[in-house]
């Protein structure tokens, strides 16, 4: 089995240290950079539950390099996808699966999905729908990542939290795809299921994250002291329930109640979000894929918003000033 791992930071490093150090699939990364670099010198070092390893797959800088894959699982931010979809292309071969582990509503949601918006474009994430075209719903599973991590030097991965990488197909279904890349995952260490409502999945991780990574960059905050504090946990409460109407107007259900979410979020601790950390680092973060589209998905379902309406215009502000959006 052939893997790619496109954008191989902090959640894309660690998968593929765990797949390379099993052994079993051939494993390749994409990276740039003096974390490419580091990677095909040193080989790629892993700081997991105070123990360090050190795996080589292949590194390299560009599909052309890599060739045709069997999956290609994408770990970028997602502003950075309609970037590089046509530089994805020699990646892809006939059955190649794409496996698309970016944060946020992705850019096939709509794909499949029974009911008045099925193959809508989602315009925040996808706004000429050049990621339909170049990367087609057809080949996508659907993966919600869990663990945290990060890359504290070229090529080294500090992972601090969560083993679990969901998988699921847009219609739902058991496929043999992705049954095998859950076994490749197991058999590396993670835990892989493969759910039938993928998207149900998709909002419970997103509830969270739509709301702590935007205060977390307008406060500087670290993930327990937004759960914590009174004042930010109203806020991110606000902005959970607004967007729980708008998921449940697209039919999904969420098996845990706001509360018990924003625990779970509190469980991490001292956690900088990837939000935070961008900002810091004066890079663009992902502000449409986690905010701007609940935003454009509560007018799509005329629900109001305005507590996310308010955060997302702060947030886009502060990114601004900062050079990151």
């Amino acid at each position: 089995m052939k893997i790619c791992i496109y954008g191989a930071g902090a959640i894309g490093g660690l998968m593929a240290a765990k797949l390379a150090a099993k052994g079993e699939t051939e494993v390749t990364v994409i990276a740039r950079g003096p974390h490419l670099a580091a990677m095909q010198a040193n080989g790629l070092k892993l700081i997991s539950e105070g123990e360090e390893s050190i795996t080589r797959p292949r590194c390299v800088a560009t599909a052309e390099e890599a060739g045709p894959q069997d999956y290609v699982l994408i770990t970028l931010k997602a502003h950075s996808l309609p970037g590089v979809a046509q530089q994805m292309q020699p990646l892809l071969g006939p059955e190649t699966t794409i496996v698309s582990a970016v944060n946020g509503i992705p850019w096939w949601y709509f794909y499949k999905l029974a009911g008045p918006y099925e193959d809508r474009r989602v315009a925040s994430v996808d706004p000429d729908g050049a990621l339909w075209e170049a990367l087609h719903p057809s080949r996508v599973l659907g993966c919600i990542i869990y663990p945290a991590a990060d890359v504290p030097e070229p090529g080294v991965i500090n992972h601090t939290y969560g083993d679990r990488f969901s998988l699921g197909e847009p219609d739902g279904s058991r496929s043999e795809r992705a049954s095998r890349l859950s076994a490749a995952l197991v058999s590396a260490g993670f835990k892989a299921p493969v759910r039938p409502k993928i998207r149900d999945e998709i909002w419970v991780k997103l509830w969270g994250n739509l709301a702590f990574n935007p205060l977390s960059a307008l406060t500087g905050a670290t993930l327990d002291v937004i759960t914590g504090e009174g004042e930010l946990r109203a806020v991110c409460r606000a902005m959970m329930l607004e967007a729980q109407a708008v998921a449940e107007a697209l039919g999904v259900r969420f098996a845990i109640d706001v509360d018990k979410r924003i625990a779970g979020g509190a469980e991490v601790g001292a956690h900088k979000t990837s939000m935070l950390q961008d900002l810091e680092r004066g890079r663009p973060m992902e502000i449409d894929a986690l905010l701007g589209v609940i935003v454009e998905l509560a007018g799509l379902v005329d629900r109001p918003a305005p507590t996310c309406r308010t955060v997302l215009a702060l947030l886009r502000t502060r990114a601004r000033l900062a050079g990151c959006y």
